[in-house]
C-alpha cells in the first residue's frame, strides 16, 4: 500500500501491542470512534494525500515553545524487539508511521538505533502540550490503516513500554529543530543521551547548575548539546498507552561526529580538574548511576 492511503491512525499498532501483552486492556476494536480534532481535518483537507503531504513538505502544527524550540511536551520512547527485527521495525516505521503522525500534529524527532543494545529501538516524539497530546495520539492511533500493518510491526516488538514523559528544562532548552530537513542526506554523527535519576523531583538549583556549569564544561570538550529537559509528571492524558510514572530525571542530549570524537570528549573531561570537583557530589546526588544511551540516528532522522 502506497503513502495515498487514509492517514486515520496507523500507530494504532502500538496499542493493539498493548492489548495483546495486557489482557486488562481493552479491544480496540471495541473502542468507541474517536472525533477527529479540527487540525486533524485540516491536515487531511490540506494535503489530500500522504504522497502530497510528503512532496510539499507541508509544515506540522506548531509544538514548539516559548522559545521557538521543540517541543513543550516530549516522550523518549526505547522499544526491546525480537533478535534481527531491530530493521525491520525501522524500515516499516520511517516508510508508515512519520508523515501520518507529523500529519495529526505530533512532531516526530527522531529515531535511533541503540548501540549498546542491539536489540532496542529509541525514538522521540513531541506534542505541543498534554492535552494536545491526548488529541493527536487519539487521532492517529484510531481508524482502519494500522490494521495493515499491525501484525508486521507486532511480530517485530518483545516490549514498548519503556517511555519517559518529558518537558524543556529552561526557556530555550528543547530541540532547535528549525531548519533542519528530515531527508537533509547530511551525514549522521552519533547522539549521546544521559539521563540522570533523582529520588524525588528535579531540583532548580541542579537546572541553574546544570545551564551554568555543567552544560558549558562539557561544550568546552566537544559536546554538541541539543537539549535538555526534566520528567514531565502530569496525569497521563492518553492511558492506552502507558508511561514511567513517578520518574525523577534530567535528560539531556548531545551530539558528537563519530564515536571517536566522543571517546576523545571522555578523555578530555578526565582531565579536567573542574569535572572531577563536580562528579562526586553529581553522583551522590542520583539515586543510581546515570543511564547513558549511544545512538545511531536512522536514515530518515530529523535529530542527526
Amino acid at each position: 500500500m502506497t503513502r495515498t492511503g487514509t492517514i486515520h491512525g496507523i500507530a494504532g499498532l502500538l496499542i493493539w501491542r498493548l492489548d495483546l501483552t495486557d489482557p486488562t486492556r481493552p479491544n480496540p476494536t471495541r473502542l468507541p470512534p474517536m472525533t477527529l480534532s479540527p487540525l486533524y481535518i485540516k491536515a487531511i483537507a490540506a494535503c489530500g494525500t500522504l504522497a502530497v503531504c510528503s512532496a510539499a513538505g507541508a509544515a506540522a502544527p506548531s509544538v514548539a515553545d516559548a522559545s521557538g524550540n521543540c517541543c513543550r511536551i516530549v516522550e523518549l520512547r526505547q522499544y526491546i524487539t525480537y533478535p534481527g527485527k531491530r530493521d525491520v521495525l525501522a524500515t516499516l516505521f520511517e516508510r508508515e508511521f512519520i508523515e501520518p503522525q507529523e500529519a495529526a500534529g505530533i512532531r516526530v524527532l527522531a529515531q535511533f538505533r541503540d548501540l549498546n543494545d542491539p536489540y532496542r529501538f529509541t525514538w522521540l516524539r513531541g506534542f505541543a502540550s498534554m492535552e494536545a497530546r491526548k488529541q493527536s495520539l487519539g487521532d492517529f492511533y484510531f481508524g482502519p490503516l494500522w490494521k495493515k500493518y499491525r501484525n508486521e510491526a507486532n511480530a517485530t516488538l518483545y516490549d514498548n513500554d519503556d517511555v519517559l514523559l518529558l518537558r524543556p528544562a529552561s526557556n530555550g532548552a528543547g530541540f532547535a529543530t528549525a531548519g533542519r530537513e528530515r531527508d537533509s542526506g547530511k551525514p549522521a554523527g552519533l547522539i549521546v543521551a544521559t539521563l540522570y535519576h533523582f529520588g524525588q523531583e528535579v531540583a532548580p538549583a541542579f537546572i541553574a547548575q546544570f545551564d551554568r556549569q555543567l552544560s558549558p564544561l562539557f561544550e568546552r570538550h566537544g559536546a554538541q548539546t541539543l537539549g535538555r529537559f526534566v520528567s514531565d509528571n502530569s496525569v497521563n492524558t492518553f492511558a492506552q498507552l502507558p508511561v514511567r510514572e513517578n520518574a525523577h530525571v534530567y535528560a539531556w542530549f548531545a551530539r558528537f561526529d563519530d564515536r571517536a570524537a566522543y571517546d576523545r570528549y571522555l578523555g578530555a573531561l578526565a582531565e579536567d580538574t573542574e569535572w572531577r570537583e563536580h562528579f562526586a557530589p553529581l553522583y551522590k546526588s542520583l539515586a543510581r548511576p546515570p543511564e547513558t544511551l549511544m545512538l545511531s540516528p536512522t536514515a530518515r532522522s530529523l535529530l542527526r
